[in-house]
């Protein structure tokens, strides 16, 4: 019977382990879907968005307060991402402006300090919905 309680309690604490979620070296890439009960609203978390010819990838993501967002350029044109609205850039400026991204560099957000939601796009193409992402930072 201790055998079952200890195997037990090895399983609750593996599943509060994986969800605790929150990687916190943005050289590392997407940790993997959230899913599952929640409500997560499909958001990833994860400290690299990456732009490329096709859009922003993952364009949904949570991450902890205190945290900084890597955008890295995968594209072969620049990209100028900021904060909404668009042209103002206010909603969560200044952190979440990182400005001019060149095709393989990278932009790191300063850290994200107030728990909100923060939705970003490219500046020189405003409309283009594939460029345009939500920031969840908890």
């Amino acid at each position: 019977m201790t055998r079952h309680i200890l195997m037990a309690a090895a399983f609750v604490a593996a599943g509060l382990a994986a969800g605790c979620g929150g990687d916190s070296d943005p050289s590392t890439g997407p940790s993997g879907g959230g899913g599952g009960a929640g409500g997560g609203g499909g958001s990833t978390n994860t400290t690299t968005i990456t732009i490329t010819s096709s859009g922003v990838s993952p364009r949904d993501i949570t991450v902890a307060v205190g945290s900084r967002v890597t955008f890295q350029n995968n594209d072969s044109r620049n990209h100028d991402m900021n904060s909404d609205p668009h042209p103002e850039h206010t909603l969560c400026s200044p952190e979440l402006n990182v400005g001019f991204v060149q095709p393989n560099q990278s932009r790191q957000t300063l850290n994200l300090n107030t728990a909100r939601v923060c939705t970003y796009h490219d500046h020189d193409q405003p409309s283009n919905t594939n460029l345009q992402g939500t920031i969840r930072i908890q």
